[in-house]
């Protein structure tokens, strides 16, 4: 602890219940101990007051776990340390394992990284909601951010201090937890869990999530954060990669040298152009990836490939599937305007568009999905023979 820099802190809200156990646990493992009283209205200023060598803030009024962490780091960050490990008071947590956290973070070359305690969701007293949230929990952060954990809602987790501190990060209560993985993610700094284990012990455990307005403030934060990464985050971190890379190392290492086989590949890269190509303006990214996820394809050569449909490319993607409109059902004309004095704009023929352009993008990702698979299977059959002398 001393060595990394490192100190637990113990957000609090009424839980005199186990508060005790649970100091009493981590004094066996560092007197680095920050514990922020959220407001309490139990007997916990009193068991506080028999541990005077532990550091304390109070917080007049109950604002919520996320503020009371701010304000726990920040408090950190002043004596400091440069990492944090956040411990729940509830008894949930077993202080033994403070130690698998320092011990993944001395084996890791970046100490950019984020730890999420990994709990046995499969245990006998896990209550089924605890298990629904944590994978519905689960998969939006993988969406959002595109890395798969087992577990997001652990809130026995290392923080980096010193990246938490440049995050612009607002929410108050449980749904900071999801905030604050969900940006540091975004931000560059690696998440990933460690395992831990667990008691749902009913008889000393008390929660403080409820369960409908901290859900719903919960899924109203992921809807933003979904939002934010299909039209910012996702194409923002595309062209980083394309940039970094170059498009021919890009071709390379990103399709080329994925492990997918080539009839996969080759799914992938007609997904990517049909969705690029169809009319749905504003969806491609959320349409693609959702595809890409249901039928197994590889999401990186799906995305890139949608990205046809970039700006400049725009004109010339509309026109195209306009003018095979056109030459399947005889219209002459896309665009008419009629009844501009009464500020009355009628588009004649969009059913033409619609039609060219779904028949445009389905013709154009069937061919270059198979020309992609010959290509493909001709490179890997020339890279295996190479391989094997």
């Amino acid at each position: 602890m001393q060595r990394l820099k490192c100190c637990v802190l113990v957000p609090t809200y009424n839980n005199a219940g186990t508060l005790q156990k649970v100091l009493d646990g981590i004094l066996k493992q560092t007197f680095n101990i920050i514990v922020i009283d959220d407001g309490a209205t139990d007997g916990t200023k009193e068991i506080l007051d028999a541990y005077p060598q532990i550091k304390r803030i109070h917080i007049p009024d109950n604002k919520g776990k996320g503020n009371a962490l701010r304000t726990g780091f920040d408090e950190a960050i002043k004596q400091g340390y440069e990492f944090a490990i956040s411990i729940d008071s509830d008894g949930q947590h077993f202080p033994e394992d403070i130690p698998v956290f320092l011990d993944a973070l001395e084996k890791e070359e970046t100490k950019n990284v984020l730890y999420i305690g990994a709990r046995n969701m499969e245990q006998s007293d896990v209550p089924g909601g605890s298990s629904f949230g944590n994978r519905f929990s689960n998969f939006w952060f993988w969406f959002e951010t595109g890395t798969w954990l087992s577990d997001t809602q652990c809130g026995f987790r290392l923080y980096p201090l010193k990246q938490i501190a440049d995050l612009k990060l607002y929410t108050p209560k449980f749904e900071f937890e999801i905030e604050v993985i969900v940006k540091a993610s975004w931000h560059g700094t690696r998440v990933k869990n460690v395992p831990v284990q667990i008691s749902y012990d009913a008889d000393e455990r008390v929660s403080h999530f409820r369960k409908v307005s901290d859900f719903a403030r919960i899924s109203v934060l992921n809807t933003w954060f979904v939002i934010v990464a299909i039209f910012y985050i996702k194409p923002r971190n595309f062209f980083r990669r394309l940039k970094r890379k170059g498009i021919k190392k890009f071709l390379t290492e990103d399709v080329l040298g994925s492990h997918d086989s080539p009839q996969k590949k080759a799914f992938s890269i007609a997904l990517g152009l049909f969705v690029g190509l169809s009319p749905f303006w504003g969806l491609h990214t959320v349409l693609v990836l959702g595809s890409a996820f249901i039928f197994r394809l590889n999401k990186a050569i799906a995305f890139a490939f949608s990205n046809i449909s970039l700006p400049p490319f725009i004109p010339f993607v509309v026109y195209a599937g306009l003018q095979t409109g056109v030459w399947l059902t005889g219209e002459e004309h896309f665009f008419s305007l009629e009844n501009i004095t009464d500020n009355l704009v009628t588009l004649k023929g969009l059913k033409t568009y619609l039609v060219g352009s779904l028949v445009f993008a389905s013709l154009v990702s069937m061919i270059s999905g198979l020309l992609g698979y010959m290509v493909l299977t001709h490179l890997a059959k020339r890279k295996m023979a190479v391989e094997n002398g």
